[in-house]
């Protein structure tokens, strides 16, 4: 009797710890895959927020590339006392800031300083203030792009700064940055429910949906960094940084970590998850409230409970049949509640997560490995035009598919089918279903299930049409500018005529004499060759006028390859008799003559001409044996070198701006044109030219051309 009731204890000891066992385990496992759950929703709001970040940077990427070339930014840096050239960068800046949304557009010279910016006109301008402590201007100065966040040294308001630097061959002349506010960015986090969090390469939280983290630090910040932050003004006159009040724990076997912290006031557990951005050496944290899979682990404590209750129940049925049928009825009803509750608990789950991929901006495709589409957002149908219904299970081609770029648009779709799709995106043109065309950018990534399976592609396609039509505007409006400075100068053309003309028409006057002296001495050889000279330079001086012709219309210029051996040769045999008059000598040294550029063989040959007769003119009273001139030609990488040196006084430091200035001329019968003209040639070519003392006295004109690759 004792033996079968001590047998009895123990199986009903046995039964309760197995079912004790039970749902612990299913507690734990529903916990888990709750975390599971949300852990892949925080790498999507992180994919979200990431692809957020990139695409405002990548909006305004552009700008500085583009500013960094314009010509009135390269003639300020020139010229930076010059008020009408730093005007019209400072209009330049602004209806690029205004076109663009960019905070601020600005241009920093060599020394730090800034010359011309968007907000000119405010009294927060940064013109006049010295950025050089900044770690962009460092960068940039250097001849890399600089990427800095922090707070503006003038206005005290945070943001992105973009650096590139203004290059002149391998000069830098100077730095051009736009400044991105994120605030805008920072308010949208503010409004969520859980927080989000930036923070630089130091720990240090930069932009935060929570005001009071704000620069605090993950871990106490170096001295050294410390020290940086504060040399360089990133934020503000802050040189220390206390530690973020969070209590961090790691999650064992899943990605992510519990974040316990204050928030408004309330301690909240949250879990979080850090994302790289080693783009920008940023770190961002996306949060998301613990609440839920406690309340999962919960709820499957209590199914477990009520499934080890109904199995006692099952169990005391066949003993306790007729008095507990109500009581089973009870349980059961009760059991089928507690389910229906929680499916609507999961449904209402469910479609807060298609909410959010339906609020987002960006367009979503999902892919199978084939290439049919299986998912759509309404962004991407709104950017197409045609439904979810019309586009879920086309296959390529797709009918928003360009039809002129059916080709291209098939060996893309390839490409991202095979996983050889470019990481940083590629350009696509869109035929929208009433007719328009829409600009994208497409960015592919796999897509793998919560098990780890490949099953496609998932694309991001973003709307760039504003972005493109902004830029085409800016081309036509830079190709006004550059049409109208050329009819500007129409007058100047005038004057250039009357210089270069001058040299032909002197030329025909010494041959026509000379061909009347002839003449009346009966050569009528040497007569038949001055009058060949008569007609070449009566051609040439037709030349020249069609050439100035083409200053005011570039189309009428005749570009050809041109080997500069050829036009060095053809510009000397132009001047032997103006060297043989003033007993100089010409000494060429084509060290990579034979090198082919592209251009105008006429204009060429009157740069050269021009250099080698105000070199003449420069050795007027030097004695016979230093009247020597020296024309070289030298390869550098792409880059020919070409100058001409002679043992003349030299030009002043002070007056070696001035010289390529129109009108400008220390000869008592100049127009002061003809350096200006050959400025205006080489810089239609595509080079530079510039002028240096030349070692044991004189001075050197080097001009440069690029090499046709």
């Amino acid at each position: 009797m004792a033996s079968s009731l001590f047998r009895r204890h123990w199986r009903a000891f046995a039964a309760a710890a197995g079912a004790l066992v039970l749902i612990a385990a299913s507690g734990e496992w529903a916990g888990r895959r709750e975390l599971l759950s949300k852990t892949q929703a925080l790498h999507q709001a992180a994919s979200a927020h990431a692809l957020g970040l990139r695409g405002l940077v990548e909006k305004h990427d552009f700008l500085p590339h583009a500013a960094a070339r314009h010509p009135g930014v390269h003639a300020l840096l020139r010229a930076p006392d010059n008020p009408g050239l730093r005007s019209r960068a400072n209009d330049y800046f602004a209806d690029l800031q205004a076109t663009t949304g960019a905070a601020a557009l600005y241009l920093i010279d060599r020394n730090g300083l800034t010359l011309a910016s968007s907000n000119w006109n405010l009294p927060s301008s940064f013109v006049g203030q010295n950025y050089r402590q900044r770690a962009y201007f460092e960068d940039a100065i250097q001849g890399r792009r600089g990427f800095f966040y922090g707070l503006g040294l003038t206005t005290g308001q945070s943001g992105l700064f973009i650096a590139e630097p203004v290059r002149e061959g391998s000069a830098i002349l100077g730095v051009v940055v736009v400044k991105i506010s994120l605030e805008a960015l920072q308010a949208t986090w503010m409004s969520g429910a859980d927080p989000v969090v930036l923070r630089d390469s130091r720990g240090i939280v930069f932009l935060s949906a929570v005001p009071e983290w704000l620069f605090h630090s993950l871990d106490p910040v170096s001295a050294a960094d410390a020290r940086w932050v504060a040399e360089h003004g990133q934020y503000g006159s802050r040189a220390h940084f206390d530690v973020l009040p969070w209590t961090r724990k790691p999650l064992p076997g899943a990605q992510g970590y519990v974040l316990r912290a204050v928030v408004e006031g309330r301690k909240r557990e949250l879990l979080a998850l850090d994302t790289l951005l080693p783009a920008l050496g940023w770190t961002l944290t996306v949060t998301s409230n613990m609440q839920e899979v406690v309340q999962a682990r919960q709820s499957a404590l209590m199914l477990a409970t009520l499934a080890v209750a109904l199995l006692t129940l099952g169990v005391l049925y066949w003993r306790l049949r007729d008095k507990r049928f109500e009581e089973q009825r009870a349980a059961r009803l009760e059991l089928e509640r507690r389910v229906e509750e929680r499916t609507r608990d999961l449904q209402e789950a469910h479609a807060f997560r298609k909410a959010m991929e339906d609020s987002l901006l960006v367009g979503m495709r999902a892919r199978d490995p084939e290439g049919k589409i299986i998912y759509v957002n309404p962004a991407l149908c709104a950017m197409v035009g045609y439904s979810a219904e019309e586009l879920l299970g086309c296959r390529p081609p797709y009918p928003y598919w360009h039809p002129d770029d059916l080709e291209k648009q098939a060996r893309e779709s390839d490409d991202a089918l095979r996983g050889r799709a470019a990481p940083h995106g590629f350009e696509s043109r869109i035929r929208h279903k009433d007719g328009h065309d829409v600009i994208t950018m497409v960015y592919a990534a796999p897509l793998v299930d919560a098990g780890g399976v490949h099953r496609g592609w998932m694309s991001s396609v973003v709307d760039i049409t504003a972005q493109k039509q902004a830029e085409a505007r800016q081309r036509d409006q830079e190709l006004r500018l550059q049409r109208s400075a050329r009819l500007a100068s129409v007058g100047e053309m005038a004057s250039t005529l009357a210089h270069e003309l001058n040299q032909p028409l002197m030329a025909l006057s010494n041959f026509a004499v000379a061909a009347r002296a002839l003449a009346a001495q009966g050569s009528p050889e040497i007569l038949a060759g001055a009058l060949d000279e008569i007609v070449g330079q009566s051609q040439r001086a037709s030349e020249i006028v069609k050439r100035v012709r083409a200053f005011i219309n570039p189309q009428r210029a005749q570009y050809e390859s041109l080997a500069m051996a050829g036009v060095i040769t053809h510009a000397k045999v132009l001047l032997e008799l103006e060297l043989q008059r003033q007993g100089a000598s010409l000494r060429l040294v084509l060290e990579d003559g034979g090198a082919t550029v592209r251009g105008d063989r006429v204009l060429l040959e009157q740069v050269l001409v021009n250099l080698v007769q105000n070199a003449l003119q420069a050795m007027q009273d030097q004695p016979g044996q230093r009247r020597a001139i020296e024309l070289a030609c030298r390869r550098a990488g792409q880059v020919l070198h070409i100058g001409v040196a002679d043992h003349g006084p030299g030009i002043p430091p002070e007056q070696r701006e001035q010289v390529f200035a129109p009108f400008f001329t220390t000869k008592r019968d100049g127009l002061g044109l003809g350096l200006n003209i050959c400025r205006t040639i080489v810089e239609a070519h595509g080079g530079f030219i510039g002028v240096e003392d030349r070692p044991g006295g004189g001075a050197t004109f080097t001009f440069t051309l690029p090499i046709e690759p």
